[in-house]
């Protein structure tokens, strides 16, 4: 399907009247196809309130070019967030070649991500993703540092737990909430790189939501073969009922 017609169709499978749109799977970031987008969703009765940005430079590169190209890039998907009304937008931590994560360059350059997303009215998120360059811990430094209600973390709930233990995950999974605003992850699993799979305890993931009194968007995110709609569907179940 056209990612313009995403809404609708999560608004007929689900009932669920919010999306969450990856950033590779935009056909076109031109300001006319936006306008068409923005109107689709509107149309179904739905709203944007997070894109995922994935992106290609590194926040915390040694090459001061390499940042500022990260910053150009983040700035560009808050621009795109702004035109389709969305709040917030996820963007990566992405890896250096030739340095560890550094907590002094990568505020530096999401400082800038903040600065801008406030003229724009768009929160920059932080995901636990990567279990090097965006370890929860490592995000916590960095949002700390910063120290903008524009730079916030977005808790994954299985990203944590395929890389490391479940005790690891529960550390993880509550500085990350201390951090939360706008969005986070809701998974019931995870499958590492060799393939192994790993089981999420919902009930400990929402009582450390519930704990730092996170008010923002559960984003449904099943992640695992096979056909999605009756596991999407459990999920939202599960989070319905974890949340009352």
């Amino acid at each position: 399907m056209e990612l313009k017609d995403f809404a609708a169709h999560v608004v007929e499978k689900f009932n669920v009247h919010h999306i969450e749109p990856w950033s590779p799977v935009f056909p076109s970031t031109d300001p006319k196809y936006l306008d068409q987008f923005r109107l689709a969703v509107e149309k179904a009765g739905s709203s944007v309130v997070d894109i995922a940005v994935d992106g290609r430079h590194s926040q915390y590169a040694v090459d001061a070019a390499e940042r500022a190209a990260s910053v150009t890039a983040t700035n560009q998907w808050i621009d795109v967030a702004s035109a389709l009304a969305s709040p917030s937008i996820r963007t990566h931590i992405d890896g250096a070649k030739n340095s560890k994560p550094d907590v002094g360059r990568a505020a530096d350059t999401l400082a800038r991500n903040a600065e801008y997303g406030a003229k724009k009215n768009v929160v920059v998120h932080l995901e636990n993703d990567n279990p090097e360059s965006e370890d929860p811990f490592f995000i916590v430094q960095v949002i700390e540092k910063v120290n903008s209600p524009w730079l916030k973390a977005l808790p994954d709930f299985g990203n944590s737990l395929a890389a490391h233990d479940e005790a690891f995950q529960d550390r993880a999974m509550d500085a990350m909430f201390a951090h939360a605003y706008g969005i986070c992850h809701v998974k019931d699993g995870e499958v590492d790189d060799q393939g192994k799979a790993s089981h999420v305890d919902l009930q400990k993931a929402f009582a450390a939501l519930k704990k730092h009194d996170y008010k923002g968007y559960c984003s449904i995110e099943y992640d695992a073969p096979g056909d999605p709609y009756k596991p999407t569907t459990d999920l939202i179940e599960a989070t319905i009922k974890y949340l009352s």
